[in-house]
């Protein structure tokens, strides 16, 4: 899932070709059929069709948004909402005046968590609907994929979720021109968070399995190094266990990860292949005893389940810990409150992050008086980090943009203040699975 995808010629021409008629297609059938209202994102609600639903790129007039998120595939357990913030955002924005004297647009796209439709699903936005922002994507791999095109079409790109620390090495290397950000502290500083937990709960022999693609294998040596400076020792480090995220069968990454007797497993998996790795590790007999660690790839109220039950009905996953990236920024609780009384329903997992992507381009676009991915990328780090007015309402935040002032975004997940390489520096919650199947947060973790 990690490899990137040719950026060759012919096959631009043919992703362009597709996008045209994928989207001609669905303004057909808008024209034809009155659109049915869709339900809000939610486990039991179906996956949108932003093909369908997405507005003619043509007659689309001022800033226009895009996201490439997951809705299907092995991370859209945790996508499926993430849409849903921006909509609400933009909502809010053209509710107080829009960007730049001029209502804003989205368009949505399903990266379906595969660097190959992701990179599909980018050169639309960024060469047919010619959006000057994306919000995305979620996946590493898929960002790996996207970024570059993203960047040579000069478009700027936030992901609410991308975490691998490859991004941090290939920005300080100019890879991206400056066209990439993101909201989510990089796994550097989650790995760190989880050895530190792992110490700190007294485990000495670790064991890891990872899901082989950037957000795994970049997670897996900065969680190596940073326990075994703690003093730990890392079982299986000359034979890593790294799974094909492809595989439908784990029999023997199960015993590469759980064989060798370890106090507990640092598991950096995705939801729906994690959760068959995790349940061929109990079938074999080999979990148990063991405290398994996880990570924000299977923070899902799904995922107990989906990983099972114990023949007398209990769940598997019970007493397991985790860690994900944390959410205590100024803007938290209107955006909390705002989500509620939209949806009904609770926050989840990278929601915050995800919003405040959208926010930042918003506001980048505004302060830069432009509604291009080059005037976004030229404000950016000046709207998201001091000095300025510090402002947690949008809406307040363009006001003073558009008196000419300066301002400084304090955002819903963290402060996001952004760095050279456009990275942002977050605490993590402690997470653990509990006897009923649900999950809790009982503490939080700084790395160290």
């Amino acid at each position: 899932m990690s490899i990137p995808v040719s950026g060759s010629r012919v096959k631009i021409r043919r992703a362009i070709a597709l996008a045209i008629t994928t989207l001609a297609t669905g303004l057909l059938t808008v024209a034809c059929n009155p659109p049915t209202p869709t339900p809000g994102p939610g486990k039991n609600s179906p996956s949108p069709n932003p093909s369908v639903s997405n507005p003619d790129p043509n007659t689309a007039k001022g800033l226009k948004i895009g996201s490439l998120l997951p809705s299907t595939g092995d991370l859209s357990s945790v996508g499926q909402p993430l849409p849903q913030a921006i909509r609400l955002l933009i909502e809010k924005v053209n509710g107080c005046g829009g960007v730049n004297g001029e209502q804003v647009t989205f368009f949505a796209e399903d990266d379906q968590t595969d660097p190959n439709a992701g990179a599909a699903a980018m050169t639309k936005l960024t060469e047919v609907d010619k959006v000057a922002g994306v919000v995305g994507s979620f996946a590493s791999g898929v960002s790996t994929a996207a970024a570059p095109i993203a960047a040579r079409n000069k478009v700027m790109m936030i992901s609410p979720g991308s975490t691998s620390p490859v991004f941090t090495k290939q920005a300080k290397e100019g890879k991206f021109n400056g066209y990439w950000a993101r909201t989510a502290p990089p796994d550097t500083y989650q790995a760190q968070a989880l050895a530190k937990l792992a110490a700190d709960r007294g485990l000495k022999r670790v064991s890891t399995i990872v899901i082989n693609n950037d957000y795994g294998v970049g997670f897996e040596k900065q969680f190596v190094d940073a326990f075994k400076k703690l003093g730990g020792t890392i079982v299986n480090e000359s034979k890593p266990t790294r799974y094909d995220p492809k595989a439908t069968t784990f029999e023997s990454e199960a015993a590469g990860a759980f064989g060798g007797k370890p106090d507990g497993v640092a598991a950096i998996l995705y939801s729906e292949t994690g959760s068959l790795l995790l349940k061929s590790a109990y079938q074999q007999g080999l979990s148990q005893g063991v405290q398994i660690m996880l990570t924000d790839g299977v923070y899902s109220p799904d995922f107990p389940g989906q990983v099972g039950k114990t023949s007398d009905g209990k769940y598997i996953l019970a007493g397991a810990i985790g860690t994900v990236p944390g959410a205590a920024g100024p803007a938290l609780q209107e955006f909390t409150k705002l989500w509620q009384q939209k949806t009904s329903k609770q926050i989840t997992a990278y929601l915050p992050h995800t919003w405040d992507a959208a926010a930042l381009l918003i506001l980048a676009a505004q302060a830069a008086k432009s509604n291009t991915g080059e005037g976004i990328k030229s404000k950016l780090r000046e709207v998201a980090n001091p000095p300025g007015t510090e402002v947690s309402d949008v809406c307040k935040g363009l006001e003073l943009l558009r008196k000419g002032q300066k301002i400084n975004y304090q955002g819903a997940s963290s402060n996001v203040d952004i760095d050279a390489n456009g990275d942002v520096v977050g605490i993590y919650d402690v997470w653990t699975v509990q006897p009923d199947g649900t999950l809790k947060v009982i503490d939080k973790v700084t790395p160290k």
